[in-house]
């Protein structure tokens, strides 16, 4: 486990909200350069890793995660110094507030932020509790003294505002906390699935990487989906775990069969294949039932329609500076990566497309 939370804590580290993912594109240049045979990009920054096929009618497989994390941008600089921020991704307002954060400029010069909360003493008079923020309200703050002062340092409306927090292990060794799980895992988990599959004679021609934007409407999917046409999709991404709230999703359960979500139903022989696979490969697994969506929204509707789910795993309090989730899933969610990818041979694809 030492070396799975060494990679999760570079990765999950890494700082790239939607629109700036071009760290999180290095990381997998490096990561999968040395064992697919040629990169690809969409139109807007999507990079994929592609392993050819030997065989002329091998379906081709698009296994996808998504770069992005939440975040914020610039959207005015007050004359105080102070900022107002348009939120990038869906923020849960009552965890933005006395947080801190990182502030990128253009010219990649970096500035330490705090978010702005209003103390217990201001509050006497007004019942002694605020009314829920709004995001655009919230104040941030680098301790400029003025406008001018913050422009000197090259901050402009449009800058990229990253949530600051570290990884580290709970003291059971079993769990990590972090940001920006979602989707981090989807990154390591396409590195790692490249590595392990290096070398190894495949039966479809294998697509595999990231697209852009997802936190802000699944837009990199329409792009890569349309680009490379695929005939089976795989969205690898990280959902909500309810245990604590007594609802599904409960961590350390090992990776989700996602049947349902507001923008996706799993097709009946997908959900077969899925659990065929899983129960030969000894992998534990949980039913999940979603209330947000993932890129196989939007790709089952490309191409004429494409078979499409989610390989996930679920993890408590995401889209905050501290997510909490467990280790165990993630390898319970690679081993069953693998396992589908190895199965999928042009047979097997007609049998899940044969309605």
């Amino acid at each position: 486990m030492t070396d799975l939370f060494s990679k999760i804590k570079e990765v999950t580290e890494i700082s790239a909200i939607s629109g700036h993912e071009a760290p999180v594109r290095s990381y997998l240049r490096e990561k999968m350069g040395p064992h697919v045979d040629e990169f690809v990009t969409d139109g807007l920054g999507g990079l994929f890793g592609v392993r050819h096929a030997e065989a002329a009618d091998a379906p081709r497989v698009l296994v996808a995660a998504h770069m992005d994390e939440v975040g914020f941008l610039v959207s005015e600089i007050k004359a105080d110094g102070t900022f107002r921020v348009v939120e990038i991704g869906g923020w849960n307002p009552l965890v933005v507030s006395s947080q801190r954060f990182t502030l990128f400029t253009r010219e990649g010069r970096e500035i330490p932020l705090i978010s702005g909360s209003v103390p217990p003493h201001f509050l006497r008079g007004a019942n002694g509790s605020p009314s829920l923020p709004q995001v655009a309200d919230i104040v941030f703050d680098g301790g400029f003294a003025s406008k001018e002062e913050a422009e000197s340092y090259g901050i402009r409306p449009g800058d990229a505002i990253v949530p600051e927090s570290s990884a580290v292990l709970t003291a059971n060794g079993k769990n990590v906390i972090s940001k920006a799980w979602d989707n981090r895992y989807g990154v390591l988990m396409v590195s790692e699935l490249a590595q392990a599959l290096s070398g190894q004679k495949l039966g479809n021609e294998l697509y595999v990487g990231a697209n852009v934007q997802e936190e802000v409407g699944l837009r990199g999917a329409h792009a890569s989906t349309t680009k490379f046409a695929p005939e089976i999709f795989f969205a690898v991404d990280c959902s909500p775990a309810g245990d604590v709230y007594g609802n599904q999703g409960a961590i350390g359960e090992g990776t989700l069969l996602r049947f349902f979500d507001p923008g996706h139903l799993m097709l009946p022989n997908m959900k077969d294949f899925l659990l065929t696979t899983a129960e030969e490969a000894g992998v534990k697994y949980q039913y999940y039932c979603a209330k947000g969506g993932t890129d196989a929204g939007v790709a089952h509707l490309q191409s004429g329609g494409v078979p499409s789910t989610t390989i996930g795993v679920c993890a408590r309090y995401i889209h905050s500076h501290q997510t909490l989730y467990a280790m165990d899933d993630f390898l319970q969610a690679q081993a069953f990566l693998q396992a589908l990818i190895k199965k999928l041979d042009r047979s097997t694809v007609d049998l899940i497309k044969n309605y």
